[in-house]
């Protein structure tokens, strides 16, 4: 591997699992994308980048890698679809039960799939923050339903959904979306208080899907299916600072980068993005101090023992 074992090269103190309060759990799928591959490549790009990271943010005035930071095996099944959601599913239910702060870097959004589902049985009427270009809303694609396209299908049915940056879906999609929960990126962009709205649409208890092809294409081109019209750095940051100040933010998830040779800026910006949405996350307590995460889970532990196909070369 071309990146160390702990995430972004951080001291073993800050990476064991025993004492980190953070948990990162790679992805690398792309079994279900229908137009720009190469999201199964997204995880290692994205580690490789956090090395080249500054790790002290000057914004919270925090280093947030302090809190420990463990990096797991990937989870590399890959047999099918379901497959791929149910190992999710039971790896993040799994750390979520070890009282941890769970994020996942994908992988395209089918991933998404299983990790909503964890979260979900594991926090009391949970909001799901769903932010992409994309609505993901059709219950089934190409014959499953275990499809990016249906990413937050389940959701809409089972937590309280909240949509935002949509600038693209299927006309099916349209008799699927709760229009009162979800924030066009054509009507944020001359509406000073959509934020305001977005958390107001919220419950307490916040997991955030955040596909990268959300972002405009001329700061992150590097992803599946770009759409012109996306969101910007300084936008994004700020929505999600008051999003994390405001209400419990249980989880998150990054997916879609597909990594570009010629392209290592969004590799870049991905690392930041989520080194950022850890510190907005933990940006009050002190390294030493415990995390409280109040979940309610009967599980039935998976395993986590994955690694790369790669890691052997």
């Amino acid at each position: 591997m071309s990146y160390s074992k702990n995430y972004a090269g951080i001291p073993d103190e800050f990476a064991q699992l025993e004492t980190a309060k953070i948990i990162l759990i790679p992805v690398p799928y792309d079994g279900t994308s229908t137009w720009g591959k190469g999201a199964d490549k997204g995880p290692r790009a994205f580690l490789e980048a956090t090395e080249n990271m500054e790790l002290y943010d000057i914004e919270t005035d925090t280093e947030v890698y302090e809190q420990g930071i463990h990096l797991t095996e990937p989870i590399t099944e890959n047999a099918s679809p379901e497959a791929v959601v149910n190992a999710v599913y039971k790896t993040t239910k799994d750390y979520i039960k070890r009282n941890k702060f769970v994020t996942l870097f994908g992988g395209e959004h089918s991933i998404s799939i299983g990790t909503i589902r964890a979260f979900n049985e594991c926090f009391d009427n949970l909001t799901v923050l769903h932010i992409d270009a994309h609505a993901d809303l059709r219950e089934s694609y190409n014959g499953s339903k275990y499809n990016h396209a249906c990413a937050v299908h389940e959701a809409s049915q089972t937590t309280n959904l909240i949509q935002v940056g949509i600038r693209s879906m299927d006309a099916i999609e349209k008799t699927l979306i709760d229009e009162e929960k979800t924030f066009f990126a054509h009507d944020t962009v001359n509406d000073e208080y959509w934020v305001d709205k977005v958390i107001e649409a919220m419950t307490d208890n916040v997991f955030i899907t955040f596909d990268l092809d959300a972002l405009d294409p001329s700061i992150l081109p590097s992803t599946g299916t770009p759409e012109p019209g996306g969101l910007f750095w300084y936008e994004t940051l700020d929505f999600l600072k008051q999003v994390f100040e405001e209400k419990n933010v249980v989880g998150f998830d990054i997916i879609e980068l597909c990594p570009n040779a010629s392209d290592k800026s969004s590799d870049f910006l991905a690392a930041k993005l989520y080194y950022k949405m850890l510190s907005y996350k933990f940006m009050g307590e002190a390294a030493d101090e415990e995390y409280d995460n109040t979940y309610d889970v009967d599980y039935k532990a998976g395993n986590t023992n994955l690694r790369f196909d790669d890691d052997e070369e």
